[in-house]
């Protein structure tokens, strides 16, 4: 007795200007040529004529260079809370800066200083 072969599906994900995605180009990865790979940033969506799917462009952020026509198949959603995780975790109470990632440090060192400028001057 065989089994049935199933297939994983994923559910459609909608995509909107400035998401930030990873995109894997298929025929690369495919070929095992490096480069396959990349951070994006979405420009635009548009509907194709012939197939009536929906498709991306993008801007290759390694490079500033524009992708057009990226399947959605092969991009996945970057959420903002997985890029800011290490800053929303950093150890606030800990008086060493080293148990914080580099990341954490300057981002609370940025605000930080924007904060103080926002004081008034002390008398």
């Amino acid at each position: 007795m065989t089994q049935p072969q199933t297939q994983v599906t994923r559910p459609t994900v909608t995509y909107t200007k400035g998401d930030m995605v990873l995109f894997r180009d298929v025929e690369r990865f495919w070929l095992g040529k490096p480069g396959h790979t990349f951070v994006g940033r979405v420009e635009r969506s548009w509907r194709h004529a012939d197939t009536g799917k929906v498709l991306y462009d993008l801007v290759e952020l390694s490079g500033n260079r524009a992708r057009a026509g990226i399947d959605p198949d092969y991009m996945r959603l970057l959420p903002p809370a997985d890029a800011m995780r290490d800053i929303d975790a950093a150890p606030l109470s800990e008086p060493d800066t080293g148990a914080m990632t580099p990341a954490a440090v300057a981002w609370l060192r940025q605000h930080l200083a924007q904060d103080a400028a926002a004081l008034p001057a002390q008398r």
